[in-house]
């Protein structure tokens, strides 16, 4: 069984940091493109951060660049969120997805993505 889960999530004061973990199972994905997403409450999903296959690229939004970093470990079959300087408006759930290599559809679309994790929850506190 082929899933992606994420980690990390919690409860953080704003200016805090949390670094959130998607661990893939079922088969290496260190041949896919990976991304997370998030989704605050009544938003839609939106594009957080995307890194290529061998991590020599990487893509932010506006809105978390010079706060997120986007990183993966593929022998370990992990990829990473560190997030700091949080902000109250960063509290969502945070989905990580995975894409084959080639992809060529926009990487910020949520559709280009045939895998996805089940979310986890970051609350950030003003």
């Amino acid at each position: 069984q082929v899933q992606l889960v994420e980690s990390g999530g919690g409860l953080v004061q704003a200016g805090g940091s949390l670094r959130l973990s998607c661990a893939a199972s079922g088969r290496s994905f260190s041949s896919d493109a990976m991304a997370w997403f998030r989704q605050a409450p009544g938003k839609e999903r939106d594009f957080t951060a995307y890194i290529t296959w061998n991590g020599d690229s990487t893509v932010y939004a506006d809105s978390v660049k010079g706060r997120f970093t986007i990183s993966r470990d593929n022998a370990k079959n992990t990829v990473y969120l560190q997030m700091n300087s949080l902000k109250p408006e960063d509290t969502a759930v945070y989905y990580c997805a995975a894409r084959p290599t080639y992809y060529s559809g926009p990487y910020y679309s949520g559709r280009e993505y045939n895998y996805w994790g089940q979310g986890t929850q970051v609350t950030v506190s003003s």
